[in-house]
């Protein structure tokens, strides 16, 4: 779980950074049920800040049911529940979503968007609200 990287200039809190990221891997199945995330102790010293702001990250997660933490084992992705879903977070993505995620950041990389853009355009297009179900009233 080295891939977590960290903005200090970021206006997003440290600790928030690592919990998406954390949350963002097991949504994609990056990280599997079981897996084990570093220790605190060694992941703050890899990112440069303070153990208290990765143990945060760490009680988010574990207060979602991302992940639970226990004395022998440290912290590790939450067991999957009936239906192959973490306990306490959402189902994963089917994988051809997945795939389109990451063809959508690589276009968007290609031309020239730096990543906090694309997180933008994403949020925008999450904003826009569903289309209702067509009734029995309406045509469509």
């Amino acid at each position: 779980m080295s891939d977590i990287v960290v903005s200090l200039a970021s206006p997003v809190p440290v600790y928030e950074q690592i919990r998406a990221q954390v949350a963002a891997a097991v949504a994609v199945g990056t990280l599997a049920p079981g897996d084990r995330l570093p220790a605190s102790r060694d992941l703050a010293r890899d990112l440069g800040i303070a153990v208290g702001t990765v143990q945060r990250a760490y009680r988010e997660l574990e207060a979602t049911g991302v992940v639970a933490s226990r004395r022998r084992t440290g912290t590790v992705v939450a067991p999957t529940a009936p239906g192959g879903v973490a306990a306490g977070a959402a189902a994963p993505p089917p994988s051809a979503i997945v795939a389109r995620a990451h063809a959508l950041v690589a276009e968007a990389r290609a031309a020239g968007l730096a990543d906090d853009a694309v997180l933008d355009v994403v949020r925008g297009a999450l904003a826009v609200p569903r289309d209702p179900a067509p009734g029995p009233d309406r045509a469509g």
